[in-house]
């Protein structure tokens, strides 16, 4: 058992150093090839984004990856931390010796998650602050007061706290108490509460955080309606969010599901798109539901989840498991949260090489319903909407290809509007 841990360790140590240096790499390569494009706006371009705004983008882009490198560098730090430093283990034992269980099996357990969670959360939380207040700040994309801010996050805690901790003391019940089948079980759980969120989202969490009014632009709802009518497809209602109070990036999306679907326009995006263009904007959203890309996904996020609980199911009974990532399982609790924790922060780091696959698919998705959109639209419409929200949100133009591949879930816009079949339109920046 000694050698599977000390393998299993090496396994992950190997892991933890390759992922880390490939990502600095695609960092690297994304930092120097904005940076060499720097001065010179795309020719495809030329004519319709001005220098400064294609060197604002190429700061922007560069300052964030120049700080992702630094959060890169943190995270790791603290998940070395965590595992074989022992940090997981020292907070476990200190729960399991605290007296907490006098209380039920389960409050340790939930504890050591609650802890883990909060502790990361406050060792995330500068990092957090400067991309806020000093990053997005610097571009003008921040409009959030710091109280606002501090609003946010404890609706967020408390949005956690009530929705977070019963469906996990769920799981970790079903895990201590359906026998070796246990994962399928909490696969069923976790699916039905996931399905659960998305129709409880638009009309429960998201308006605690920003304020949804209907459409009142009444010829700008009958272009939205004639296009929905068009296309055959029914949402509950169409809403504009108050997004510019927290930021001036701009976006549309649907969100809910079945019959709770609702159309969303940020305000951002109404002031900087032409009635034209938000049909466009909106079509090329049609374009998901029409090749059913969100069952598609959802359907995937089944598939993967139903193998993640199976691969747990079998981790949590094996001892490497714990000992190669420095925590010593309990000899008399349970050993569910450890096991759920520990799974949450290996994971990522094993499946980090098959993302540039999703990222693919994501992109293949983002073609189709650029397709669907201009059979529906004016092609020059939605051309020249998205050239304003990559211009708007400061999205570089020149991105490495490379990295694109490994972490773009949209195409570039030079590769968009170049499947469109033509050239940029619009007038210059």
């Amino acid at each position: 058992m000694a050698d599977y841990s000390l393998v299993f360790t090496l396994v992950f140590s190997s892991a933890l150093v390759l992922v880390l240096l490939t990502k600095f790499y695609l960092a690297s390569r994304q930092i120097r090839h904005v940076a060499r494009h720097r001065d010179q706006v795309p020719a495809a371009f030329a004519a319709t984004i001005s220098l400064a705004s294609h060197q604002k983008a190429a700061d922007y882009t560069i300052t964030k990856a120049r700080f992702g490198l630094l959060e890169l560098a943190f995270g790791t730090a603290v998940l070395v931390g965590w595992t074989l430093l022992g940090g997981i283990d020292l907070l476990n034992q200190a729960l399991v010796n605290s007296g907490l269980a006098a209380y039920g099996p389960l409050v340790p357990q939930l504890a050591l998650l609650a802890a883990f969670g909060l502790i990361s959360g406050l060792l995330d939380l500068p990092f957090t602050l400067h991309s806020t207040f000093r990053i997005e700040e610097r571009f003008g994309f921040n409009k959030m007061t710091f109280r606002l801010w501090l609003g946010d996050l404890v609706k967020s805690l408390l949005v956690g706290l009530v929705i977070g901790l019963p469906i996990v003391a769920l799981i970790l019940w079903i895990m201590g108490s359906t026998g070796a089948w246990w994962w399928l079980w909490a696969w069923g759980v976790w699916m039905g509460f996931n399905l659960l969120v998305l129709v409880l989202y638009p009309t429960v969490i998201a308006p605690l955080f920003n304020k949804f009014q209907p459409l009142e632009d009444e010829s700008l709802k009958a272009r939205v309606t004639a296009l929905m009518q068009r296309c055959g497809f029914a949402a509950k209602g169409l809403f504009v969010m108050d997004g510019s109070k927290r930021s001036a990036h701009a976006n549309a999306y649907f969100t809910g599901f079945g019959a709770s679907k609702r159309v969303v326009f940020f305000d951002t995006l109404l002031k900087q798109l032409s009635p034209a263009e938000v049909d466009a904007v909106l079509a090329h959203e049609l374009g998901h539901f029409k090749h059913k890309h969100i069952i598609k996904r959802i359907a995937a996020m089944f598939a993967m989840s139903l193998a993640g609980f199976a691969l747990l199911g079998w981790l949590s009974t094996q001892v490497w498991f714990y000992t190669g990532l420095g925590v010593r399982p309990n000899m008399t609790g349970s050993n569910d949260a450890l096991a759920l924790l520990l799974f949450l922060l290996v994971v990522p780091l094993f499946s980090f090489f098959i993302s540039p696959l999703f990222a693919q698919l994501s992109r293949k998705h983002e073609f189709e319903a650029d397709a669907y959109a201009i059979a529906q639209t004016d092609g020059r419409d939605l051309q020249s909407a998205l050239l304003k929200l990559y211009q708007d949100n400061a999205s570089t133009l020149t991105p490495d290809p490379v990295y694109v591949k490994f972490y773009y879930s949209h195409p570039p816009a030079s590769e968009r509007l170049s499947r469109m079949g033509a050239a940029p339109t619009g007038t210059p920046a």
